[in-house]
């Protein structure tokens, strides 16, 4: 689908990229060329994924930051520039997420994931933006949302979905107010891609795993590959005439609407909320 060249020359950031979904697409970009800085909040996971980079021949480096933290975004956006000469691209992949009923919620919870998945993609847009348009140079920016970001919300995840829909909305009043900078603004929206972090905190038994599967048209979960190549393309120069854009990649799980308004159906909601609280001690 791709020439080995098609990143050459460019510079990717991606948050959380030291696991699931933003190492794969980290790997994808390392594999066509482009040099690549993951970061993340955990030093051991960031050091490994850089080890597995390297296998492409690119430059590969890590950085340990908190999105959240706006000073320490800007920090990192400098070093990157001053380790790799520039800065081209921006994957915002950093997320969290986690099942509970709305009514149980704490602020903090509530707080902890707005603030990553909304602030954290703010915190590095802003300051990535800034250096390009500073520096009079174009770019790309690729924000990952959800499917349920956008129409119909969803259940039993309230703060993702806020901070998520947030995002969207990001991305389409940027793609507009700086396309006169020549900065693109495009944003993916997978379903399910199974990854270690969140299929704990999302799919806590098997049952919950087979329900969920019956709403997806395709009859199967997405695989990685697929959304790097996704990701892949909308930050190339085939793509250059996208912006504002948001891609779902699902299957046509979202044609159900409410990723996880399914799981009200499988028991009483007393036994759900149970359900909630093991899975939040577990994690």
């Amino acid at each position: 689908m791709f020439k080995e060249d098609t990143l050459q020359d460019e510079v990717i950031l991606i948050t959380g990229g030291g696991s699931g979904l933003g190492l794969s697409m980290a790997h994808k970009f390392a594999e066509l060329g482009a040099d690549i800085a993951i970061c993340g909040r955990t030093e051991k996971k960031l050091q490994e994924a850089t080890e597995e980079l390297k296998e492409h021949g690119t430059d590969v480096r890590w950085y340990s930051v908190d999105v959240r933290d706006y000073e320490k975004v800007g920090e990192m956006i400098e070093s990157i520039v001053s380790d790799f000469g520039k800065l081209t691209g921006l994957v915002n992949n950093a997320a969290g997420n986690f099942l509970s009923a709305s009514e149980d919620l704490s602020p903090g919870g509530f707080k902890a994931i707005v603030d990553i998945v909304l602030h954290g993609s703010f915190n590095c847009t802003h300051h990535f933006g800034n250096y390009l348009i500073d520096d009079k140079r174009e770019g790309n920016i690729l924000n990952i949302v959800t499917t349920y970001a956008e129409d119909a919300g969803s259940a039993f995840v309230l703060p993702s979905a806020c901070g998520k829909a947030g995002v969207l909305a990001m991305t389409r009043s940027l793609a507009f107010e700086w396309g006169t900078y020549g900065i693109r603004v495009n944003a993916i929206a997978p379903g399910p891609f199974p990854t270690e972090g969140a299929w704990t905190r999302l799919f806590p038994t098997k049952k919950f795993e087979k329900k969920y599967l019956q709403k997806i048209p395709a009859g199967r979960y997405g695989e990685h590959e697929e959304l790097a190549n996704l990701a892949a393309f909308l930050m190339s120069d085939l793509a250059p005439y996208i912006t504002g854009e948001c891609v779902t990649i699902d299957g046509g799980e979202k044609l159900s609407a409410g990723q996880f308004n399914f799981i009200d159906g499988l028991m009483g909601r007393g036994k759900l909320k149970a359900i909630f609280k093991m899975m939040k001690k577990k994690g």
